[in-house]
């Protein structure tokens, strides 16, 4: 027997269809999302469920709200950082010409300069 396949004439995905062999289905309300772009998202929630109140747009990805005529902004996004940019928010530039004058004074002792 080749394969061993224990379900043979079947596919995936195929069983009895309609309500009765499922059971109901749970009463749900339709919500409308809309970004800034002006993209519209329907979301089925169940009944009782909570309602967030952002949702993301699945077409452009920014936050979407239920208030079409103000929809959430696109979040800011900071620019990317360096790590000499983090170092210089630590220090002064007085701060970096003490350090680098104290390693070049080691490596000159250590050159014999």
């Amino acid at each position: 027997m080749a394969g061993g396949n224990a379900i043979r004439g079947t596919r995936v995905g195929a069983g009895p269809m309609g309500e009765a062999e499922r059971g109901e289905a749970a009463p749900r309300n339709r919500m409308s999302y809309w970004c800034s772009q002006g993209h519209e998202t329907q979301v089925a929630f169940a009944t009782d469920a909570e309602v967030p109140e952002l949702w993301d747009c699945p077409r452009c990805g920014l936050p979407a709200g239920q208030d079409q005529q103000a929809p959430p902004p696109a979040p800011r996004t900071e620019p990317y950082k360096t790590h000499l940019a983090y170092v210089r928010e630590r220090r002064s530039d007085a701060d970096g010409d003490a350090l680098l004058e104290e390693a070049l004074a080691k490596l000159r002792a250590r050159r014999g300069a």
